[in-house]
Protein backbone atom coordinates (compact mmCIF):
# COMPACT_ATOMS: atom_id res chain seq x y z
CA UNK A 1 0.00 0.00 0.00
CA UNK A 2 1.20 3.81 -0.98
CA UNK A 3 -0.08 6.28 1.09
CA UNK A 4 -0.90 10.06 -0.11
CA UNK A 5 -3.50 12.26 1.62
CA UNK A 6 -6.86 11.18 1.92
CA UNK A 7 -10.41 12.22 2.75
CA UNK A 8 -11.61 11.60 6.33
CA UNK A 9 -15.36 9.82 6.81
CA UNK A 10 -16.76 11.38 10.53
CA UNK A 11 -19.37 8.86 11.80
CA UNK A 12 -21.68 10.50 14.54
CA UNK A 13 -22.24 7.98 15.95
CA UNK A 14 -20.74 3.99 15.56
CA UNK A 15 -22.56 1.53 13.97
CA UNK A 16 -22.63 -1.77 15.61
CA UNK A 17 -23.91 -4.58 13.68
CA UNK A 18 -26.62 -6.44 15.32
CA UNK A 19 -26.27 -9.96 17.04
CA UNK A 20 -26.67 -12.93 14.31
CA UNK A 21 -27.49 -16.24 14.70
CA UNK A 22 -24.35 -18.46 14.29
CA UNK A 23 -25.85 -21.63 12.91
CA UNK A 24 -28.52 -19.22 10.44
CA UNK A 25 -25.73 -17.03 8.93
CA UNK A 26 -23.47 -20.04 8.41
CA UNK A 27 -26.10 -21.74 6.27
CA UNK A 28 -26.48 -18.93 4.29
CA UNK A 29 -22.29 -18.26 3.60
CA UNK A 30 -19.68 -20.17 1.70
CA UNK A 31 -16.58 -21.22 2.74
CA UNK A 32 -13.50 -19.82 -0.39
CA UNK A 33 -11.03 -22.07 2.13
CA UNK A 34 -11.30 -25.02 3.34
CA UNK A 35 -8.74 -24.72 6.38
CA UNK A 36 -6.34 -27.88 4.79
CA UNK A 37 -5.22 -26.77 1.61
CA UNK A 38 -4.68 -23.55 -1.12
CA UNK A 39 -7.34 -25.12 -3.00
CA UNK A 40 -9.41 -22.54 -5.59
CA UNK A 41 -6.41 -20.00 -4.53
CA UNK A 42 -3.19 -18.73 -6.65
CA UNK A 43 -0.27 -16.94 -5.65
CA UNK A 44 3.46 -17.37 -4.71
CA UNK A 45 3.09 -20.87 -2.71
CA UNK A 46 6.81 -19.75 -0.95
CA UNK A 47 5.17 -17.10 1.11
CA UNK A 48 1.58 -18.35 1.45
CA UNK A 49 1.20 -21.84 3.06
CA UNK A 50 -2.01 -23.24 5.59
CA UNK A 51 -0.89 -23.71 9.60
CA UNK A 52 -3.16 -24.73 12.40
CA UNK A 53 -6.32 -23.86 10.15
CA UNK A 54 -5.22 -20.66 8.72
CA UNK A 55 -3.53 -18.85 5.71
CA UNK A 56 -0.23 -17.39 6.69
CA UNK A 57 1.61 -15.43 5.06
CA UNK A 58 5.29 -13.35 5.46
CA UNK A 59 7.89 -14.10 7.74
CA UNK A 60 8.90 -13.19 11.21
CA UNK A 61 12.65 -13.90 10.55
CA UNK A 62 13.09 -12.25 7.64
CA UNK A 63 12.07 -9.04 5.16
CA UNK A 64 9.05 -9.00 2.35
CA UNK A 65 10.65 -7.98 -0.49
CA UNK A 66 7.66 -6.92 -2.23
CA UNK A 67 3.78 -6.87 -2.13
CA UNK A 68 2.40 -10.37 -2.46
CA UNK A 69 -0.79 -11.32 -2.79
CA UNK A 70 -3.39 -14.65 -2.70
CA UNK A 71 -6.24 -14.49 -4.75
CA UNK A 72 -9.29 -16.72 -5.42
CA UNK A 73 -9.41 -18.11 -8.95
CA UNK A 74 -13.21 -17.05 -8.93
CA UNK A 75 -14.69 -13.50 -9.01
CA UNK A 76 -17.42 -11.88 -7.36
CA UNK A 77 -19.44 -8.66 -7.97
CA UNK A 78 -22.47 -8.27 -4.87
CA UNK A 79 -21.60 -10.17 -2.08
CA UNK A 80 -20.88 -9.94 1.78
CA UNK A 81 -17.24 -11.28 3.01
CA UNK A 82 -16.18 -12.33 6.38
CA UNK A 83 -13.44 -13.35 8.07
CA UNK A 84 -10.15 -13.56 11.00
CA UNK A 85 -7.33 -11.92 10.56
CA UNK A 86 -4.01 -11.53 12.65
CA UNK A 87 -1.26 -9.43 11.94
CA UNK A 88 2.64 -9.76 13.56
CA UNK A 89 5.88 -8.27 13.48
CA UNK A 90 7.85 -5.23 12.54
CA UNK A 91 6.40 -4.72 8.77
CA UNK A 92 2.66 -4.02 10.81
CA UNK A 93 0.92 -4.27 6.85
CA UNK A 94 -1.28 -6.47 5.23
CA UNK A 95 -4.75 -5.91 3.26
CA UNK A 96 -7.57 -8.34 2.11
CA UNK A 97 -8.49 -7.48 -1.58
CA UNK A 98 -11.84 -6.78 -3.18
CA UNK A 99 -13.56 -6.18 -6.31
CA UNK A 100 -9.76 -6.55 -7.63
CA UNK A 101 -7.68 -7.58 -10.95
CA UNK A 102 -4.42 -9.22 -10.91
CA UNK A 103 -1.78 -6.58 -12.70
CA UNK A 104 -0.28 -8.93 -15.68
CA UNK A 105 2.77 -9.77 -15.45
CA UNK A 106 3.14 -8.07 -12.30
CA UNK A 107 3.02 -8.57 -8.59
CA UNK A 108 0.68 -6.20 -7.69
CA UNK A 109 -3.06 -6.15 -8.00
CA UNK A 110 -5.24 -3.42 -8.43
CA UNK A 111 -9.04 -2.52 -6.89
CA UNK A 112 -10.41 -2.23 -3.09
CA UNK A 113 -8.27 -3.19 -0.38
CA UNK A 114 -10.09 -3.34 3.63
CA UNK A 115 -6.38 -2.23 5.24
CA UNK A 116 -4.51 -3.93 8.36
CA UNK A 117 -1.82 -2.86 10.08
CA UNK A 118 -0.16 0.99 10.33
CA UNK A 119 1.93 3.48 8.69
CA UNK A 120 4.81 6.09 9.00
CA UNK A 121 1.54 8.41 9.29
CA UNK A 122 -1.15 6.65 10.95
CA UNK A 123 -1.00 3.62 13.86
CA UNK A 124 -3.81 2.12 12.84
CA UNK A 125 -5.30 1.27 9.79
CA UNK A 126 -7.82 -1.60 10.66
CA UNK A 127 -10.92 -1.65 8.86
CA UNK A 128 -9.83 1.49 6.67
CA UNK A 129 -10.80 1.69 2.88
CA UNK A 130 -7.98 2.06 0.38
CA UNK A 131 -7.40 1.95 -3.34
CA UNK A 132 -4.56 -0.28 -4.26
CA UNK A 133 -2.68 0.21 -7.51
CA UNK A 134 -5.05 2.63 -8.57
CA UNK A 135 -6.04 6.28 -6.90
CA UNK A 136 -3.58 5.06 -4.22
CA UNK A 137 -5.17 6.65 -1.46
CA UNK A 138 -7.07 5.79 1.57
CA UNK A 139 -11.18 6.41 0.71
CA UNK A 140 -12.93 6.24 3.46
CA UNK A 141 -11.79 6.10 7.43
CA UNK A 142 -13.94 5.65 10.71
CA UNK A 143 -12.75 8.43 13.77
CA UNK A 144 -9.22 7.79 14.94
CA UNK A 145 -10.73 6.70 18.35
CA UNK A 146 -13.47 4.08 16.22
CA UNK A 147 -10.65 1.89 15.16
CA UNK A 148 -8.23 2.24 18.31
CA UNK A 149 -11.38 1.32 20.40
CA UNK A 150 -12.39 -2.07 19.04
CA UNK A 151 -8.83 -3.66 18.13
CA UNK A 152 -7.07 -6.50 18.93
CA UNK A 153 -3.40 -6.17 19.07
CA UNK A 154 -1.52 -9.33 18.15
CA UNK A 155 -4.77 -11.04 17.86
CA UNK A 156 -8.03 -12.33 15.82
CA UNK A 157 -9.88 -9.54 14.32
CA UNK A 158 -12.69 -9.99 13.26
CA UNK A 159 -13.51 -8.17 9.63
CA UNK A 160 -17.09 -8.26 7.22
CA UNK A 161 -17.11 -6.55 3.93
CA UNK A 162 -20.14 -5.82 2.33
CA UNK A 163 -20.51 -4.76 -1.50
CA UNK A 164 -23.81 -4.01 -3.12
CA UNK A 165 -24.09 -2.31 -6.47
CA UNK A 166 -21.60 1.24 -5.79
CA UNK A 167 -21.98 0.62 -2.33
CA UNK A 168 -19.00 -0.53 0.39
CA UNK A 169 -19.18 -1.60 4.23
CA UNK A 170 -16.63 -2.33 6.62
CA UNK A 171 -17.04 -3.49 9.91
CA UNK A 172 -14.08 -4.52 12.60
CA UNK A 173 -14.86 -6.78 15.52
CA UNK A 174 -19.12 -5.32 14.72
CA UNK A 175 -18.35 -1.90 15.02
CA UNK A 176 -18.60 -0.22 11.22
CA UNK A 177 -15.72 2.00 9.84
CA UNK A 178 -16.82 2.41 6.34
CA UNK A 179 -19.41 3.58 4.58
CA UNK A 180 -18.65 4.48 1.04
CA UNK A 181 -20.50 4.74 -2.25
CA UNK A 182 -18.30 4.89 -5.79
CA UNK A 183 -18.87 7.90 -8.07
CA UNK A 184 -16.33 7.19 -10.71
CA UNK A 185 -19.20 4.18 -12.66
CA UNK A 186 -15.77 3.72 -14.78
CA UNK A 187 -14.52 1.16 -11.94
CA UNK A 188 -15.47 -2.39 -12.73
CA UNK A 189 -17.41 -4.09 -9.77
CA UNK A 190 -16.72 -7.44 -10.23
CA UNK A 191 -12.95 -8.93 -9.36
CA UNK A 192 -10.95 -11.31 -6.80
CA UNK A 193 -11.06 -10.99 -3.61
CA UNK A 194 -6.86 -11.30 -2.08
CA UNK A 195 -4.96 -11.62 0.77
CA UNK A 196 -2.17 -9.42 0.78
CA UNK A 197 1.03 -9.33 2.85
CA UNK A 198 3.21 -6.05 2.50
CA UNK A 199 6.25 -6.13 1.22
CA UNK A 200 8.67 -4.37 3.89
CA UNK A 201 10.16 -5.02 7.51
CA UNK A 202 9.46 -9.00 8.82
CA UNK A 203 5.89 -9.60 9.18
CA UNK A 204 3.15 -12.45 9.38
CA UNK A 205 -0.28 -11.98 8.02
CA UNK A 206 -2.80 -14.70 9.18
CA UNK A 207 -6.23 -15.42 7.87
CA UNK A 208 -9.05 -17.49 8.92
CA UNK A 209 -12.90 -18.46 8.57
CA UNK A 210 -12.84 -17.19 5.57
CA UNK A 211 -16.48 -17.10 3.95
CA UNK A 212 -18.41 -15.38 1.25
CA UNK A 213 -22.62 -14.59 0.22
CA UNK A 214 -23.54 -13.45 -2.85
CA UNK A 215 -26.20 -11.03 -2.93
CA UNK A 216 -28.30 -9.45 -5.83
CA UNK A 217 -27.21 -5.74 -7.39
Amino acid sequence: MLLIHSSLLSFALLNIAPPLDTATTNQRFSQLFDGKTLSGWEGDRKLFRVVNGAIVAGSLKKAIPQNEFLCTRKTFENFELRLQARLRGKGDNAGIQFRSQRIPNNHEVIGYQCDMGSTSEFKNIWGWLYDESRRRTFLARPTPNTTADHFKPNDWNELRIRCQGRRIQIWLNGVQTVDYTEQDKRISRRGVIGLQIHGGAASEASYKAIRIKELPP
